[in-house]
């Protein structure tokens, strides 16, 4: 909540938490993240971040992850999240399938995740893999290039239905709601191509997408790629009804102001 609003104290980075012996701690620290949230009305928060920080250089995740190895990271990861889900707050892991060993961040331009598809597997999705069969709510997919898996250059994994749907949600069985990275990152947004990387995300199976660069021209696209049949009804149906189940468990049907 801190890195929005400057008169709210900050908790500790996640580096932090990942050196902290007594993991207890890390329950009540989501518990208490959840509080302060949901005070504001903010139902949904886009955390933990469980990519593994195997790179000293990395230029983005370094503190905010929770280490280096996997194990450990899940481990930790896990009592956040169930803190934070018993405070009523639902949760986004993050930066899926993996941003942690990268030179480059993905707000400025668009990484490189240059592992094979067996380290990837054994290392930066060993927490997606984990969280995901404990039933997490939501997957954030990042912006990168990782060729192991999505065999277009220069393609970002949130654009991928190479990673989004036949890793993320078929192979791995997710049945969540799958939100994209911000889309005005220029991780994505300078991705050539004559779609919106709104459009071009959602037909790689994403539900939520955030922050479009450009609002009214990823409405018009979409709403256009349906009237013509390029996107069918059941797939708009299928991420509006999930994200509707996701109001209805944050209970927005019944309405109670924030005091």
């Amino acid at each position: 909540m801190a890195m929005r609003l400057h008169d709210a104290k900050p908790f500790p980075y996640q580096m932090t938490l990942g050196a902290i012996q007594n993991d207890s701690l890390l329950y009540k620290m989501g518990y208490a993240m959840a509080n302060r949230q949901r005070r504001l009305g903010v139902h949904l928060n886009f955390a933990p971040v469980v990519d593994i920080n195997t790179n000293e250089k990395n230029p983005v995740i370094g503190l905010r992850s929770l280490g280096s190895d996997p194990e450990i990271v899940t481990k930790k990861a896990r009592m956040l999240l169930n803190g934070m889900h018993d405070g009523n707050l639902m949760t986004s892991i993050k930066h899926f399938p993996g941003h942690g060993d990268t030179l480059t961040d993905s707000h400025h331009t668009l990484p490189v995740v240059s592992h094979s598809y067996d380290r990837l597997n054994q290392i930066e999705l060993n927490p997606f893999k984990t969280l995901i069969r404990e039933g997490v709510f939501s997957v954030m997919v990042g912006h990168l290039e990782v060729p192991a898996i999505e065999k277009v250059k220069g393609r970002p994994s949130s654009l991928s239905s190479s990673i989004v749907t036949k890793l993320l949600k078929n192979k791995l069985g997710f049945k969540g709601l799958v939100v994209t990275d911000a889309l005005n990152m220029s991780g994505v947004s300078d991705f050539s191509g004559n779609e919106s990387a709104s459009l071009r995300s959602f037909l790689a199976g994403a539900d939520l997408l955030l922050v479009p660069d450009d609002l009214p021209l990823a409405f018009a696209e979409i709403r256009n790629a349906l009237i013509s049949g390029y996107i069918s009804m059941d797939r708009l149906e299928h991420s509006v009804k999930k994200i509707l189940s996701a109001k209805y468990e944050a209970k927005l049907h019944k309405l109670k102001m924030v005091n």
